[in-house]
């Protein structure tokens, strides 16, 4: 065998073993890559859990702040529909207690009114239905009579008012 054959048989034979070598760490690389895409979806479920986890709680927390605020609000709105109906109720239950009369007053108004009634009955017996107008040019005071009747007086000259 000559040098250059030696050498070629060595050199692939080093070649091989290069190869093979290569194949193990590209074996052991896969195996690595394998267990490591398992290792970083692990891991990522674990990261997406728990981010999960506590949106889950904000949101938690922020539905109970807004369901606090509503029941502030009912609250509120409570009160002051309550309030604007009594002082929807006092107002006008204040009008009426100083614009009518109170028992005595009504009273007294209606001793007032059977005086009256019984002043303008004696006015109506005494004359008080007679129809006055003025008559003529000089707008002289007049009275409307009754033709039917009789006159009376010395010289007949009075006479019945239409009406008694």
């Amino acid at each position: 065998m000559n040098d250059d054959t030696m050498k070629f048989g060595l050199l692939m034979e080093s070649a091989q073993a290069q190869q093979k070598s290569i194949d193990e760490n590209l074996a052991a690389l896969k195996a690595h890559t394998r267990d490591l895409d398992g290792v970083v979806r692990c891991e990522i479920r674990r990261t997406l859990i728990e981010e999960l986890q506590a949106l889950t709680a904000e949101g938690q927390r922020a539905t109970s702040a807004l369901q606090a605020m509503g029941r502030a609000a009912g609250l509120r709105m409570a009160i002051w529909s309550l309030a604007l109906s009594a002082l929807c109720t006092v107002i006008p239950g204040a009008l009426l207690w100083w614009s009518v009369p109170s028992e005595p007053q009504l009273s007294a108004l209606r001793a007032q009114r059977d005086e009256l009634t019984a002043s303008v009955a004696r006015l109506q017996a005494a004359g008080g239905r007679v129809e006055w107008r003025h008559c003529g040019e000089a707008q002289r005071l007049c009275v409307r009579i009754d033709r039917g009747t009789p006159g009376y007086g010395d010289k007949a000259d009075f006479l019945i008012v239409k009406g008694y």
